[in-house]
């Protein structure tokens, strides 16, 4: 039995265990808890580490694989109508076959095919996973006006030139009067293009001549002989309804004057 205070003697805690078992439970809880703590920082840096191995991998894909490559066959073009040269838009999209959907520039894409004669508007879509769908709105002519050089320029509703031919298509009227450069000339076009514009299908495909001697007196001469005096392209939707209605109601009628629509005359 060792004399009490002896140098490296145990003792008792007041609850009657040793201190020297204390000890040994104190660090081995220590131990567990600095163990965990490794365990707990290794498995988040494992997870960070997937994390980022997933992500690199989708960017991968998705930006520089050829999974989601461009497909010149799968290139969809529509609303060319019968103006716009859908082999050059065609050209233009595909000139990024091979390049991944999502780093095609479909603005600077957009902005190329807008140049491009007779288009109006253009939406590009992505097709998933490998196409390219281009919406056209293109500019329709509805009249033909003649050039220097025995030749028609074909003029969209708005005055823009959408081409030039040598002779004046079937169904489509020429404006007939030379009209000047001046800015009178091209207020009395604008007018007779405004008019032209707005006639429905049906009607407009009657329509064989255009006449605006200015912007106030735009005529139209149907297939029929008919002429309608349109006067200016102001209120120019009554002026059709009242003009298609006398067309119905006055066959025999050879003019046909809605320039005051509320005061329609014919003769």
């Amino acid at each position: 039995m060792l004399p009490a205070g002896r140098p490296g003697a145990a003792r008792a805690t007041p609850s009657g265990i040793r201190d020297d078992v204390v000890s040994d439970q104190l660090a081995d809880r220590l131990a567990e808890r600095t163990a965990m703590a490794r365990y707990r920082m290794w498995r988040r840096i494992g997870w960070t580490a997937l994390a980022l191995a997933v992500t690199a991998g989708l960017v991968w894909v998705t930006f520089f694989s050829p999974l989601l490559a461009l497909d010149p066959e799968q290139v969809q073009v529509s609303g060319q109508g019968t103006t716009v040269d859908v082999e050059q838009v065609r050209e233009a999209a595909t000139d990024e076959a091979g390049v991944p959907l999502p780093r095609i520039d479909t603005v600077g894409l957009r902005e190329e095919i807008l140049a491009m004669n007779a288009v109006k508007d253009v939406e590009i879509t992505r097709a998933w996973p490998d196409g390219l769908t281009v919406r056209l709105t293109s500019r329709e002519p509805v009249a033909a006006v003649p050039q220097p050089g025995d030749v028609y320029a074909l003029m969209d509703a708005e005055g823009v030139r959408v081409g030039t031919v040598e002779d004046v298509p079937d169904r489509l009227p020429s404006i007939v009067v030379s009209l000047t450069d001046d800015e009178a000339g091209r207020r009395a076009m604008n007018a007779a293009l405004e008019v032209l514009g707005a006639l429905p299908r049906k009607l407009a495909g009657h329509v064989q001549t255009v006449s605006a001697a200015t912007q106030d007196d735009v005529r139209t001469t149907l297939s029929d002989g008919r002429v309608i005096r349109w006067g200016s392209g102001a209120q120019v939707e009554l002026k059709i309804k009242v003009a298609q209605t006398l067309l119905r109601a006055e066959p025999s009628a050879r003019t046909i004057d809605v320039s005051s629509p509320a005061l329609p005359v014919t003769r």
